[in-house]
Formats: structure tokens, sequence, C-alpha cells
């Protein structure tokens, strides 16, 4: 049986996330430190990825001085208290290639020290000693701790309330770092 691990080249690969309100939405971009993704005969069998949520940068907001307080309230612990948490993960569990042949990564994402299932149905392919993996993931930050202006904890918030749901598109590029030959 033949195993290869790509490791993620995370210069080449980038997570863009999205957050919506009442009045709108901001948007911007947090990097990947490390990861790995295993094929074995061919099909893609597991992996992980380290998110830096120290990275994390909006790219909406134009005048500096607004930019830096909204990254300094994203830091903190009303959302992803990054001194105490400076990383995300995402393990993968299980994958399957669907019908349409795309993939159906299931796993265990891990944000602020809490852990809870996701799926993230993604774009693999491999060329040669080349990986890339594309998909959005769409999570619930109240099953993360992070309930800053959720209408589930909070009342009467009017146009500050901030959507639960955030969105995360992955574009991942990995290269073919070793192969491994088992005789079974």
């Amino acid at each position: 049986m033949e195993t290869t691990t790509f490791e993620i080249v995370t210069a080449k690969s980038n997570i863009d996330w999205t957050g919506r309100k009442v009045t709108g939405a901001h948007n911007g971009t947090i990097n990947i430190k490390e990861g790995r993704f295993l094929f074995t005969e061919g099909q893609l069998t597991g992996g992980n990825v380290i998110i830096d949520t120290t990275s994390i940068k909006i790219l909406d907001i134009a005048d500096p001085d607004t930019n830096a307080q909204f990254a300094g309230h994203l830091a903190s612990d009303d959302f992803f208290s990054i001194e105490k948490f400076p990383t995300a993960a995402f393990e993968t569990t299980a994958a399957k290639q669907n019908p349409n042949g795309r993939y159906l990564l299931e796993g265990n994402l891990t944000i602020k020290g809490i852990t809870h299932p996701a799926k993230l149905e993604a774009e693999v392919n491999s060329t040669g000693g080349t990986l890339t993996l594309s998909g959005k993931l769409t999570l619930d930050r109240t099953l993360y701790g992070i309930k800053f202006r959720s209408g589930n904890f909070f009342k009467d918030l009017g146009d500050t309330l901030i959507y639960n749901d955030f969105e995360l598109d992955i574009d991942i590029t990995a290269k073919n770092t070793s192969t491994e030959i088992l005789n079974n």
C-alpha cells in the first residue's frame, strides 16, 4: 500500500474569513501555520491544518486606527483570545470522495480550546508532487465560546447584532514530502 504525505506550503496557502452583522459584513485573512495531508493508494485519507490565530487581518477597513482597534477586539477574549490560544486546528477523522469528485472531510475543529465536529466539502487535486485543496467552511462561532453580540445570548441588540455563522474560504497548496510503500 502506497502512502504519500503532502506538507502544506504556507506561503502558497490562505484562508479568507467573512463575518456578517445586521448592517453589513467584515472580511479578512488568517494564515495557516502548518499542516499535512495523507494520500493512500491515490485517495485522500487524512490530514490536519494548524491555523495561526495571531495572524488575523481585516481587509475591509482602510483607516489604520479603526483597523487596529478592530484587530485588537478580534484578538481579545470577546472573540479569539489569541494570547491564550495562538492556534486553532482541524484534524481530519474521515475523508470520502463523493460521486461529483469532491471530498467530504469530516473532522474535529478546535478553536479557543473547544473542539466540535466539522465537515468541509473540498475540491482536491493531486498532480505530480503538488496537492491543491479548496473549500468553504461555515461555522457557528457560539459553539466555540465566541458570544459577543450574539442574539442567542443578548437581547435588544438591534443593528449591533453579529450573526453567529462565519465563513472560511480555504485554499491550500501542499508538496509531496514522502512516499512510503507498506507491504501487507
